[in-house]
């Protein structure tokens, strides 16, 4: 049997590389659908540090990849998050290096009011879990700031409607932040306005705020988010400078309002809130300083007329010093008759004394006293020299027995029985005073056993009324007063019962203070 050789079938299909099919496909793909929007839930998010942002937009049955690239996604003014529901406008297109189709995003939007409000209540508890809406953290607005910083739209009505009510209320320095107060800008200007005021120097070239208003007016949902971001709540939370929030109308509010430091309704309220009214103020300081003033003017009458009382009070002067006056010119009179009378008794003292002393009796006395020197001068150096001889021979016969050897001896010997004997001396004594204290010790022991005191400490008290012991119930009812003395002091009880403060412990209570126990 022959074999035909049939070639294989496909044989004249065209061979395309991996590139080329996945390039075809790809313009196939982008040529379809061009631009769309779809609507869907997002689900997986991840931001690489290349800044893109890489996502999955699901339903109840499928899911397709998105991209934001970095310079879309700095642009967006709401941030995907993920259970977010969301509407994106994008281009489908492949990714080659994972054989997979996906959708570039040009821009997202929530999709409708229902997703804003959910996404800005998750925002809440999570800021609201990290403490930044405790009531502790907000600062007290001051009372007339010097300069106020306002951050703002500079074209709009509010920025008119703020100065314009502040110079009807109170003048004051005003520092204008220009910003964007909705759109993709609104967040980060606003962001980067209260962090600038507060970055500023106190007392710079360019004042630094003492207050600070954010403020815009009304509008939707869509218009004041961008005071919904998270970026300015943290912003506001973080500001060292008091800020007051009034952003849209009184029944708008937004995040901002939570973390700051005052909520206004609108505006012009904040500018009310941060100035009083000059003319009220001056009306109250003139009432304050006619009040001190009269006060002033009170107390200094009230001084005056109990000065004056008292003054009447006082004795006069010259009645202060008439008894003294009359003491003084008393003993002026007698002083001069006193002297003479002082002198005539010591000039007779003197005339007595002197009578008796004569030159002659003086010059017999001293001519006697002279010869018994005389005599007793003579007699003296043959008693010095028999004394110093006598002396000299008793040396001699000493110095003859002095031996220092045996004194020597002796004194070793001395000195070794003094030590044994001041040894005995001081263990008899050591004995003793064991002895002693262990005695001593015995007699505390059964004198707290046998004492009352030792009863005390186990719950008892003694009972006593004006220095006697009370041992019924009887004695006690008909007692005006009761003194309890327990372990650690003692407790007095008045007729009504009130106890006043515990006596301080004694150490001894004499034998007759040895009452019952209870």
């Amino acid at each position: 049997m022959d074999l035909i050789d049939t070639p294989d079938e496909g044989l004249n299909s065209p061979e395309f590389t991996v590139t080329e099919l996945s390039g075809a496909i790809k313009r196939v793909v982008e040529g379809e659908f061009a631009h769309v929007r779809i609507r869907g839930e997002v689900g997986r998010v991840s931001r690489p540090r290349s800044g893109h942002v890489y996502l999955d937009l699901k339903d109840d049955r499928a899911v397709i990849s998105g991209v934001v690239w970095k310079g879309v996604a700095a642009r967006l003014q709401t941030q995907p998050e993920e259970g977010m529901e969301v509407v994106a406008t994008g281009r489908v297109t492949t990714f080659a290096g994972q054989s997979k189709y996906q959708i570039v995003i040009e821009d997202i939007k929530p999709a409708g009011i229902g997703a804003l409000m959910a996404l800005l209540e998750k925002r809440k508890k999570a800021l609201e879990a990290e403490g930044l809406f405790d009531p502790t953290r907000k600062r007290p607005v001051p009372y007339l700031p010097e300069v106020i910083g306002v951050v703002t739209s500079p074209s709009g009505a509010v920025i008119r409607d703020i100065l314009h009510r502040l110079r009807d209320r109170f003048p004051r320095k005003v520092l204008i932040w220009p910003v964007a107060v909705q759109g993709a800008k609104c967040a980060p200007e606003v962001a980067r306005a209260i962090t600038g005021f507060n970055a500023l120097s106190p007392g710079g070239a360019l004042p630094r705020p003492d207050l600070l208003i954010v403020a815009r007016g009304g509008g939707s949902v869509e218009d004041l988010w961008g005071f919904n971001e998270e970026i300015v709540a943290r912003a506001a939370a973080a500001s060292e400078i008091p800020l007051i929030s009034a952003v849209g109308h009184e029944t708008d509010t937004t995040l901002i309002d939570y973390v700051s430091d005052k909520r206004a309704p609108t505006p012009t309220a904040a500018a009310e809130l941060a100035v009083p009214v000059r003319h009220e103020l001056i009306a109250w300081l003139d009432g304050q300083d006619a009040r001190m003033r009269q006060a002033l003017s009170q107390g200094l009458s009230t001084r005056g007329q109990r000065l004056r009382d008292m003054a009447r009070a006082l004795p006069r002067a010259e009645s202060l010093l008439e008894s003294p006056r009359q003491r003084l010119d008393l003993q002026a009179g007698r002083l001069g008759p006193a002297l003479m009378a002082g002198v005539q008794r010591r000039k007779l003292r003197l005339a007595d004394i002197s009578g008796s002393l004569r030159p002659a009796t003086l010059g017999r006395g001293l001519a006697a006293e002279r010869r018994r020197l005389t005599a007793l001068s003579d007699r003296l150096a043959p008693a010095l020299a028999r004394s110093v001889a006598l002396r000299r021979d008793a040396m001699t016969a000493q110095s003859r027995r002095f031996r220092p050897a045996t004194l020597s001896r002796d004194l070793s010997q001395k000195s070794d029985h003094l030590s044994r004997v001041l040894a005995q001396l001081s263990a008899a004594g050591a004995r003793s005073i064991s002895s002693w204290r262990a005695r001593i010790d015995a007699a505390e022991r059964l004198r707290r056993t046998l004492g009352y005191e030792a009863t005390l400490e186990r719950g008892f008290a003694v009972v006593r009324s004006e220095g006697r012991v009370i041992t019924d119930s009887k004695a006690a009812k008909k007692a005006s007063a009761l003194e309890i003395q327990f372990a650690d002091g003692r407790v007095e009880l008045g007729a009504q019962g009130a106890a006043r403060p515990a006596a301080p412990r004694r150490a001894k209570t004499p034998p007759e203070d040895q009452g019952s126990l209870f």
